[in-house]
């Protein structure tokens, strides 16, 4: 027993020297800062430790006593721990692609595998254990069966209980307070470090007491609530409006309507319409646009009780975008009750949107999160975004964003790049599920286009979407 606490404590200090783990002011991608970070990428360059890695992790995986015919490593980081693990046991892996390719055989999942086959997936690092879930729900999708995974670091953030409620045991190597530990114990850390760390741990978990302590802390306005609830309590007419529209038809679903043929676009607005609260278009993409179809949208939106959204992300000088918003061909302000923006120009847009918008109940979104990869929305301009917005609530209503940004009740989330499938597309559009978007990046609509539109049957892909986001929205308030 000895001698595994020694190697164990070796490991960890070897992990510290190479700065896998690290301490100091770390921000996080969910925007939180964290006194600690895990790079656990670096091992790649440590052939020493990746061979122990995957060592210790298998012999974590025995001691469990799981079954499993193959295994997952979760992309990218522990792909490479995953790979070595296969080799040095003679085991069958399986690869999970992060988006499916356009050519070839245009799967999820790469290698050999029948249907009911079980398969242990591998992480290198679990915090709420949302990527593990992802990598299970595309296996699943391929009748693979999850039921066990092993993680080298779990920071014990309640990542384990909710992979439990999902059906999946997690086992782990290392937990953090491990770690804190022996690097205290052997001098490599100071008691100050520790205790700031664990109570970090304490305040940030995703589960158990402390999330209910700080629920009940918060402020009525900074608690989930009801779509009800913040149909009453918001300033905006025009966010009153869209939470009465969600609570009556019970729908936080927007359908993307990309069409460039009149007809088609609105025999498509036809088929959603009672489903959705909101219908995104791009009314600049017809090639036969006149104001009759911008008319006809507005008749389906008193029909339906939907409101229409033009996704025109207007991004020049002031002068120009209220000329654009008011006039042109397309008269953007006379019918769209949502516009949205782009900061880059500055306060100015809005100013110049908002004279333009204001006095006809219209709103607008700023767009400060984009679901393309690569995209330059980094965390600094998002910041920007978000100050912007609040210094403009009168007219400004939220945010195109792919994560929760604000508290405020006043602006709301939307999440574009939704599909019930994960994946992405050729062209670097990145999706996640209804149930990633509500529950984890606390989206208040989720916006849904090919999905939608490019199936078989729109109006039933449009009653699941709207299934789907509303479960996932019903959880949110019994969280």
């Amino acid at each position: 027993m000895a001698g595994k606490e020694n190697n164990l404590d070796n490991f960890i200090v070897k992990l510290f020297e190479i700065e896998a783990i690290k301490f100091g002011t770390f921000l996080l991608k969910s925007g939180i800062e964290s006194p600690v970070y895990f790079d656990l990428r670096v091992i790649v360059s440590f052939p020493d430790v990746m061979k122990q890695v995957a060592e210790l992790m298998w012999e974590a995986i025995k001691r469990s006593g799981c079954q499993f015919k193959s295994i997952c490593g979760v992309p990218y980081t522990a792909l490479p721990i995953a790979t070595c693990i296969c080799v040095q046991n003679n085991y069958p892996m399986l690869i999970r692609r992060k988006e499916a390719k356009d050519y070839g055989t245009r799967r999820m999942i790469e290698g050999r595998f029948d249907d009911g086959d079980v398969c242990l997936v591998v992480e290198d690092v679990v915090t709420s254990g949302s990527s593990v879930r992802e990598t299970a729900e595309s296996l699943q999708k391929e009748k693979i069966k999850v039921t066990d995974a092993i993680v080298l670091l779990d920071r014990e953030q309640g990542g384990k209980v909710a992979l439990e409620r999902a059906g999946i045991k997690l086992y782990s190597v290392i937990t953090l307070s491990q770690v804190l530990s022996t690097l205290h114990r052997l001098n490599r850390l100071d008691s100050s470090i520790v205790d700031k760390t664990t109570q970090f741990i304490q305040d940030n978990r995703f589960d158990g007491p402390a999330v209910i302590k700080k629920a009940n802390s918060m402020s009525s306005a900074e608690q989930v609530m009801s779509h009800k609830e913040r149909s009453v309590k918001c300033c905006h007419p025009l966010v009153r409006s869209l939470y009465t529209i969600m609570a009556d038809k019970e729908t936080n679903l927007c359908v993307s309507i990309d069409c460039t043929c009149s007809q088609e676009l609105l025999q498509m607005v036809e088929k959603v319409g009672p489903h959705v609260c909101l219908v995104k278009t791009h009314i600049d993409m017809l090639e036969d646009f006149s104001t009759e179809v911008t008319d006809q949208l507005q008749r389906l939106a008193d029909k339906h009780n939907f409101l229409i959204f033009e996704d025109r992300k207007f991004a020049d000088i002031g002068k120009t975008v209220g000329t654009q918003y008011q006039g042109g061909m397309y008269k953007i302000a006379s019918w769209a009750h949502i516009t949205n923006a782009h900061p880059i120009p500055g306060p100015g847009i809005v100013s110049a949107l908002a004279d333009v918008g204001k006095p006809l109940g219209r709103g607008c979104l700023m767009v400060a999160e984009m679901s393309s990869a690569g995209n330059l929305a980094t965390r600094e301009y998002t910041k920007d975004v978000v100050k912007m917005a609040e210094a403009n609530k009168d007219f400004v209503i939220g945010y195109i964003c792919q994560s929760r940004l604000s508290a405020d009740i006043d602006l709301i989330h939307m999440t574009p790049g939704v599909k019930i499938q994960m994946g992405g597309d050729s062209l670097g559009q990145q999706y996640v599920t209804p149930e990633m978007a509500v529950i984890e990046r606390g989206a208040d609509v989720i916006i849904v286009g090919r999905g939608i539109t490019a199936a078989s049957n729109p109006a039933e892909a449009t009653r699941q979407y709207k299934q789907a986001g509303y479960q996932a929205y019903l959880r949110t308030l019994n969280r």
